[in-house]
Order: structure tokens, then C-alpha cells, then sequence
């Protein structure tokens, strides 16, 4: 099978996986990402590596047009900003991180932490014109622990994606004529979270400041205090004990300990 895959290092392992079942993979697409909370190293690096052409920005429909003429017959996106041009001669599936129909929206991920829910997992699905609304053809759970924050959940449904590759590239035109359509009725659309989400302030009970330094861990969240913004990376609520190179205070004998940090304001 040729395949062309889309996408940025969220998702990386579907794209070693793609070419390990054998597919030849015609062009890798990926976009410009800050490469210090989201990169495309990886699957830069993977397309270099590999010989594989490589094009960063917007997918176009003549691009689609492109493969289908070299007998591209599956587009795989594992995480793009665009939305990819549709066609109806292509199998174009999208993997989703979070359990479809619940959890559509681009970044499923945090406010699964945020819900307090206690499981999620990674669906592939038929692409639509409609945001992540394609019948499903596979999906996978695993168990998010209370302690969990958004690298682990990450990691474990990373881990998921060479086994769901597999499975999808094993007999593709069988597992699209069986898939399943989504229940519109248990539908959740989770808007994109903004800089409201991600804020903790001196007021929070250490419960809650920690849900929000856990969904986030690894991406920016603002932490105010005292008149003070401050931009954390890397943050995590600490016993005092424990303050590392860089934490701030915040209260009942714990401090937000920081990888990486600026005062904004």
C-alpha cells in the first residue's frame, strides 16, 4: 500500500509504524510548530532520515491530487493544525487522542485531566468535512490515574499507536466498509483551551491548582501571585521540602516548582 502521513511529533509513533507494515510512504507533511512546548523534530527527522519527501505548511488539494496520481491510496493524520482537503477516493483517517464521540475539539488531552475522567484513549476514524465526526474504525482505551498529568496520559497513548497502526493497515478496505458510526447523542465537542484554563492563582485550593499544573504539564500555564504573572513550564505543585532550582510560593506549605520560568507582568 503507498500512504502519505500528516502530522507533528504528538503523535509521532504512527509514523514509524506506518512504514514498519510495509507501506511506502510517499510524502510526509508536518507544519511549523515553537519546538518548546509542540515540535516536528521527530517527524522531520524520520522523513530525512528515510529518504522520504518532506513538506511543511497546508496541505493542499493539489497536493492530494499529487499523490493520487502516484497511487497514494491512505492519507494518516496524527495531529496537524489544518484541516486536510477531502476526497472520496482516498482513505483519509484521522487519529483522535480522546474516546470519539466524547472529546472532539483539537486538544482533547488537558481537559481530559481537567474533567477528573478516569479513562481515555485514542480513536481512528474516517476524515469528514465535519471536525472529528467520521465513523469510527478503531479505538482503544486506557486508564488515566489520579496522579496523571499531560505527559504520562501522552506517553500512554503513544504507546497505543504502533498496535492500532497494525490493525488498521492489515486488511484497510475491510475495516472501512465495517465502521461504525458515532452516537450523535453522547456527542461532547471540548472547546480549545485558553489562557483562562491554564492560569493558577494564590486563591486556589491546592487541589485545584494542581488539576490545572497536571493538564498542562510540559505546555505554559500562569501562575499569579501577589500583582505578579509569572510563565511556568514544566510546573508542578510541591511540598516546600521539595522546592527545586526555581519555585514560587503558593501556600498551606507548598510551592509550584518550575522547570523553566518568566515574570510577564
Amino acid at each position: 500500500m503507498k500512504a502519505a502521513y500528516v502530522g507533528i511529533d504528538l503523535l509521532y509513533p504512527a509514523l514509524p509504524a506506518l512504514a514498519d507494515t510495509g507501506c511506502e510512504i510517499l510524502r510526509v507533511f508536518t507544519c511549523e510548530t515553537d519546538n518548546v512546548t509542540e515540535f516536528n523534530t521527530q517527524v522531520s527527522a524520520f522523513a530525512r532520515e528515510k529518504g522520504i519527501p518532506l513538506q511543511t505548511g497546508r496541505m493542499t488539494a493539489g497536493d492530494l491530487e499529487d499523490l493520487r496520481r502516484a497511487g497514494c491510496e491512505l492519507v494518516l493524520c496524527g495531529g496537524y493544525y489544518y484541516r486536510l482537503p477531502m476526497r472520496k477516493d482516498l482513505y483519509m483517517v484521522n487519529i483522535h487522542p480522546a474516546l470519539l464521540p466524547v472529546g472532539r475539539g483539537a486538544w482533547p488531552m488537558p481537559v481530559t485531566i481537567l474533567k477528573g475522567l478516569p479513562e481515555s484513549g485514542v480513536t481512528m476514524h474516517r476524515m469528514t468535512e465535519g471536525l472529528d465526526e467520521g465513523d469510527v474504525l478503531l479505538s482503544r482505551r486506557v486508564e488515566v490515574a489520579p496522579e496523571e498529568n499531560l505527559r504520562t496520559l501522552t506517553d500512554k497513548l503513544q504507546a497505543l499507536l504502533p498496535g492500532m497502526v497494525r490493525e488498521l493497515t492489515a486488511d484497510l478496505p475491510a475495516l472501512w466498509d465495517s465502521a461504525v458510526p458515532q452516537e450523535a447523542e453522547r456527542a461532547e465537542y471540548w472547546p480549545t483551551p485558553t489562557d483562562r484554563d491554564w492560569t493558577v492563582n494564590e486563591h486556589m485550593s491546592p487541589a485545584e491548582a494542581d488539576r490545572i499544573l497536571r493538564a498542562f504539564y510540559g505546555y505554559e500555564v500562569i501562575y499569579e501571585r501577589g500583582g505578579e504573572r509569572w510563565e511556568l513550564i514544566d510546573a508542578e505543585l510541591a511540598d516546600e521540602a521539595e522546592a527545586g532550582i526555581f519555585s514560587l510560593p503558593f501556600g498551606e506549605g507548598k510551592v509550584i516548582r518550575a522547570g523553566r520560568a518568566r515574570r510577564i507582568s
